[in-house]
């Protein structure tokens, strides 16, 4: 099997959000995430079209600011849990620092999608939106 070595990834966008300190931040959205904004590029306007607010996406970032040469960790940085590898965990130290937040869409403004429940720092990069898959759907 070949692997490529290299892939190209661009964001569509940024996060904007109060959260700001890695360290104060909540581990997970159903821990305090506040509400938080998707600033989609301009080029990006037609890719909305269907979003609606009460709508959950899945919305993957890329944690700009994890440490890429993460293996292993304490889950949740809890010194008292066994060492795992970062694979058995959402931590956003790793290899490909991809972020995985299933969001709930509020409103649609233009190319600005306020949400709920994303717990991204201020600036991170978006690099998908997707629908959450229903029965309707």
């Amino acid at each position: 099997m070949v692997y490529v070595s290299e892939y190209v990834l661009r964001p569509v966008g940024r996060v904007e959000s109060a959260l700001t300190d890695p360290a104060r931040a909540p581990k997970q959205a159903d821990e305090g995430a506040p509400e938080a904004w998707l600033v989609l590029d301009e080029q990006y306007a037609p890719a909305l079209e269907g979003l609606r607010a009460g709508m959950d996406v899945v919305l993957l970032t890329w944690l700009d600011r994890a440490d890429r040469g993460t293996l292993q960790v304490h889950p949740r940085g809890d010194t008292a849990r066994p060492v795992a590898g970062v694979f058995a965990t959402r931590a956003p130290g790793r290899p490909n620092p991809i972020g995985l937040h299933v969001v709930r869409i509020l409103a649609v403004s233009g190319t600005r999608i306020h949400v709920q429940n994303l717990e991204a720092l201020d600036g991170t990069p978006v690099l998908d939106v997707k629908p959450v898959l229903t029965q309707d759907r």
